[in-house]
């Protein structure tokens, strides 16, 4: 049976945006409104969001208690065993050589912008990584892995970072940056592990309640830090339409460095590869940005949030595109054959 190529193409895109159509779900959506205008409301009005002031060091602990709670450690050393030395060389890229590259080529380009491609490039995965590689089919497994890994690595890979690479441009000391990563990282893994183990019947109905209380830490974050740079972004705002430029640009090159990592490896690892490095822990980035830097940081940090979903899109493409090129290939040498 001959296959038209034309025909393929239309099947292809009739596929395409079908999967588009199931890539955002409606949480997703939720959250990123949540996310754009509670840092609206900071910025509008300072006063109100300066009552939140407070919040945004303990909501972002509660937000990663919530995220890891849904990550058991045992998954984590399964999968470690067959790709240790994958994992490690992706990690080494991840920490410590890429967020340098970028970095120098942000200063280049756009210097008020590469701390800011510094410290998203250096952050550590997003703990829902697993979930979106779930939804594009990447290798989870190793998305898990990575996640946890450079969690674990992140409080002394990201001050060290700043300090060799941008110490000249700041005067920031080592220790307090560490103490902070450490803290709001290591007690909330902790507190998990506890429960797992004293109280597991705990873990199911927090679970059901997550969605919502992350939307409202999420808040609590934004609201009580951009009311102190309300009048920077009212003198400026045009940083907030750069500071969405620089998110994309960062992502595309993410997918990009992602996929060509894992090249020779299978499909499901170049996608697992691409949101290993797309789906960062931005919302770290925003609170300690927050603490030790200027305006423009935190804000790349929380715009980075539009494209961390919007990445399902492309990425649900490229493996659509790659799983039909093999067909395809075969069906035009069958139809040079019958000719």
């Amino acid at each position: 049976m001959l296959i038209n190529i034309k025909d393929l193409d239309k099947i292809d895109v009739i596929c395409y945006f079908a999967d588009m159509q199931a890539s955002f779900r409606m949480n997703d959506f939720i959250l990123v409104i949540v996310v754009v205008s509670s840092m609206m409301i900071a910025i509008i009005f300072p006063d109100f969001g300066a009552r939140f002031q407070v919040f945004p060091f303990y909501s972002l602990m509660i937000n990663f208690f919530l995220s890891y709670l849904s990550i058991d450690l045992a998954d984590v050393w399964k999968a470690l065993k067959g790709h240790s030395g994958q994992i490690l060389a992706f990690t080494v890229m991840k920490l410590a050589i890429l967020p340098v590259i970028m970095y120098f080529i942000f200063f280049l380009i756009a210097p008020d912008y590469a701390l800011s491609a510094l410290l998203l490039t250096g952050v550590s995965a997003g703990v829902v990584s697993p979930m979106i590689s779930n939804m594009v089919r990447g290798n989870s497994s190793l998305v898990l892995v990575v996640v946890v890994i450079t969690s674990a690595l992140v409080p002394f890979t990201l001050p060290a970072l700043i300090k060799t690479v941008a110490a000249k441009e700041m005067m920031i000391s080592f220790l307090p940056m560490l103490k902070m990563l450490a803290t709001v990282i290591f007690i909330p893994i902790a507190i998990v592990e506890l429960i797992r183990y004293l109280l597991p019947r705990l873990v199911a109905p927090i679970l059901k309640v997550q969605f919502p209380l992350s939307l409202l830490m999420f808040a609590l974050i934004n609201l009580g830090v951009f009311y102190q740079y309300a009048p920077f972004f009212r003198k400026d705002p045009s940083v907030i339409i750069m500071a969405v430029v620089v998110v994309f640009v960062l992502a595309a090159v993410y997918c990009a460095v992602g996929i060509f990592f894992f090249r020779k490896g299978p499909l499901e690892n170049q996608l697992a590869g691409a949101v290993m490095l797309g789906n960062i822990n931005n919302v770290l980035v925003i609170v300690f940005s927050s603490r030790f830097f200027g305006p423009v940081e935190p804000l790349v940090a929380a715009m980075y949030m539009i494209p961390f979903f919007v990445l399902v899109i492309p990425l649900r493409y490229y493996r659509h595109r790659r799983k039909a090129k093999g067909p395809r290939i075969e069906d035009q040498g069958d139809k040079e054959q019958d000719q």
